[in-house]
């Protein structure tokens, strides 16, 4: 998953390069003596951050030694802003003009980008303050900026001339438009009362997104003794009460799911008001600005373009799923019925349970047997491995100064290709602390771009999971879910260090959404093959390679019930259309939920829940969860067209960093897969990709390798 409000740090932030020649990431590497194997790096107990020296700040900023440096890099950043406005208004039209904007942009983010970071992973609270009061700022700022008609006027003024725009090259015309996208989606078209309006409803939808996502995490409360005695153990216990943090999916006890879904989804009145109000004022400045709804607005850029054609997308992929979810529902319905006779009516809290039962009895893939295979380092040295073949790059663990981390047990990985040097920095952030959210991102720190001084700036992203720490008998050790999902993060940073664009406001995930997650999902595809597994799968106290057999199993495995799973997605996608399509909507959040469950899902509506209370996504993704699913189909038709036959195919590789990877979002995203592909895929060909996914045998995959 992708993370970040899409913007970039500054070229003062760049990190300092010990034993390198050349600048800007060009020149030959000359192995830096602070670095490591990347393996041995994360087997190992983390090597301590240099102490000796002048301490520095997070990520090496300065400032950021302490929480109120977040106020000093606001008030420069700002500073800066101000006069990059005056110099872009002055400036006569031409490549400068888009050149300044990117700077304003890259101004105002380096301090937007990182504080989007820490507000929600520093263990410090003070820091987490600090760092949301700037994202605040920050944002109110660009939500000003984007109605500032006097700027806007001088891109008018580019845009306008025809001549200096036929002298562009393609990339700075395209970021020329997307800038000038920005100031219509804003409302830079209306008269200055409804600009107003337009910007106050920016800042409200911002704190209401902010307030519904702290909501969708908070547990709910019960007095324990209406839970039978038996199963309040599974539960934490505070007092009389019992706290339900989640929806304990993969418990064996049906009564244990059963509880934890109705009190987990138990409507909360205030986080139903702040989603209708979310929804509603989005609608209303969605509609301020000249669209019918906020998805047609959302929508502007993507490779779907309409909800139209995502709607139809969705439509088609549910009809070719019917069938086919169908039996998966059968199936666990058999399973609870052997399992618990008195009980067997299968309900939406047992779908995850049963799937995973079936998958386990019929393949044995307990991941406990996986898991010695797994560890940590010999997952990244598999990584590193796969890039080197396909990609020319490799990863290395680089010592970290006194004050650059926010955790001890982050590691910082230097990205080195074999050619063109130094590429940028990966901070890895992947292990489980008290207060760090659960779920798996990707978070752009710092976006490249080139300098005005020429050089290139550097790219710094961090990965952020939770995964367990090692133990005095064991590395860490990695089930085959965590396997995969680190290779899909690692897909994102691969894209944020290859996007070598000329601006950081397109540079690497930012570009449309449901292109943004291809190289991530390709990924899981990579993690699914034996040729790739069996480079780095070996027993932490054997040296055993993982068995052929094994990773067969694991694969078909995921064939069980898959039909379900992606109808589950295909429930929640059209949600999420339906919630930011036609307003006022016609029925409740929830009786819209209940009636599109029973219609794009298939078990029924469990009364007094809300599940749409808990729907994150709705915040990052509003009208864009079908992402996802479009991005899958994608990934799956580059996977069987361009590596089935060989995973490690160099001259693959290099296509798919030339014409995927490299740019960013600065290319039409359907022009970039029509680059990968040959061709313009249809709806069908999307659906098709999907659906035959299901049935793919994965044992073809290894054929070619014997």
């Amino acid at each position: 998953m992708l993370s970040g409000c899409g913007r970039a740090l500054p070229a003062a932030l760049r990190l300092a390069v010990r034993g390198w020649t050349g600048g800007g990431g060009g020149g030959r590497r000359r192995v830096s003596t602070s670095w490591s194997p990347v393996g041995a790096a994360f087997d190992a107990k983390q090597q301590r951050s240099r102490l000796t020296g002048q301490s520095t700040g997070l990520f090496g900023v300065p400032e950021l030694s302490s929480p109120e440096g977040f106020q000093e890099a606001q008030e420069k950043a700002l500073q800066e802003t101000e006069q990059l406005v005056q110099k872009a208004c002055t400036t006569p039209p031409g490549p400068q003009t888009v050149m300044i904007f990117d700077q304003l942009s890259d101004a105002l983010c380096r301090v937007a980008d990182l504080a989007d970071f820490v507000k929600i992973a520093h263990p410090d609270f003070a820091f987490r303050e600090a760092a949301e009061e700037a994202c605040r700022n920050i944002g109110t700022m660009v939500e000003k900026l984007n109605t500032n008609i006097e700027l806007c006027q001088s891109l008018k003024q580019l845009l306008a001339n025809k001549e200096v725009m036929d002298s562009l090259d393609p990339e700075t015309r395209q970021v020329a438009e997307l800038f000038m996208f920005d100031f219509e989606i804003s409302g830079i078209h209306l008269d200055e009362e409804k600009r107003k309006r337009a910007v106050d409803l920016n800042i409200k939808i911002l704190d209401l997104c902010n307030q519904f996502l702290i909501g969708a995490h908070l547990p709910n409360k019960i007095d324990k003794h209406i839970l039978p005695e038996h199963i309040r153990y599974n539960f934490a216990v505070e007092g009389n009460y019992i706290q339900i943090t989640g929806l304990h999916a993969d418990c064996s006890d049906d009564l244990v799911r059963e509880a934890a879904y109705k009190i987990f989804l138990y409507p909360n009145a205030e986080q139903l008001r702040c989603l209708e109000e979310l929804l509603t004022s989005r609608n209303h400045l969605a509609q301020l600005v000249g669209y019918n709804t906020f998805a047609h607005r959302a929508l502007q850029g993507t490779m779907a373009r309409t909800p139209e054609k995502v709607m139809q997308f969705l439509e088609t992929l549910s009809d070719r799923l019917f069938q086919r979810t169908l039996k998966d529902f059968e199936m666990m319905e058999g399973m609870k019925m052997k399992l618990n006779p008195q009980n067997s009516k299968l309900m939406p809290w047992d779908h995850p349970y049963y799937s995973g039962v079936l998958r386990a009895e019929r393949y044995n893939i307990e991941p406990s047997l996986y898991c010695p295979f797994f560890s940590l380092g010999a997952c990244m040295e598999g990584l590193n491995f796969l890039f080197s073949q396909l990609l020319g790059i490799s990863l290395y663990a680089e010592q970290t100064e006194k004050g650059e981390l926010w955790c001890e047990d982050v590691r910082k990985l230097a990205v080195v290709h074999e050619n063109e040097g130094l590429l940028g920095y990966i901070y890895c952030d992947f292990f489980q602390r008290a207060d760090k959210p659960h779920q798996d991102c990707h978070f752009t720190i710092r976006g490249g771009r080139l300098r005005e001084d020429g050089e290139y700036q550097l790219p710094v992203v961090v990965l952020m999971l939770s995964l367990p720490h090692s133990t005095r008998s064991s590395p860490t050790l990695l089930t085959p879910g965590m396997m995969e999902n680190l290779f899909h993060e690692m897909g994102h940073a691969v894209h944020s260090m290859l996007g070598r664009t000329r601006y950081q406001h397109v540079t690497g995930t930012r570009c449309p959404t449901d292109f943004a997650e291809v190289p991530s999902i390709l990924m899981e595809y990579f993690a699914s093959d034996y040729r790739v597994v069996n480079q780095f799968a070996r027993h932490y106290q054997t040296g055993q390679s993982l068995p052929k057999s094994m990773v067969s199993r694991l694969c078909e495995s995921k064939k069980i019930c898959a039909a379900a799973d992606m109808q589950l997605q295909v429930f929640y996608a059209v949600l999420d259309q339906l919630y930011h399509g036609e307003h006022p909507l016609k029925r409740s959040t929830t009786e819209i939920l209940k009636e599109t469950q029973e219609k794009f899902y298939g078990l029924p509506y469990v009364p007094n829940t809300a599940w749409q209370l808990r729907f994150s996504h709705l915040v990052g993704y509003g009208a864009k969860y079908y992402s996802y699913l479009m991005s899958r189909a994608i990934a799956s038709m580059v996977w069987k067209q361009c590596f089935v036959k060989n995973p490690f195919d160099r001259a693959m590789g290099e296509r798919y960093r030339r014409e995927m990877l490299a740019h960013g979002g600065g290319k039409e995203p359907m022009l970039m897969v029509q680059g990968m592909l040959q061709k313009s895929p249809s709806v069908e060909d999307f659906v098709g990709a999907l659906v035959s996914d299901l049935d793919q045998d994965f044992e073809t995959f290894f054929m070619d390798s014997e």
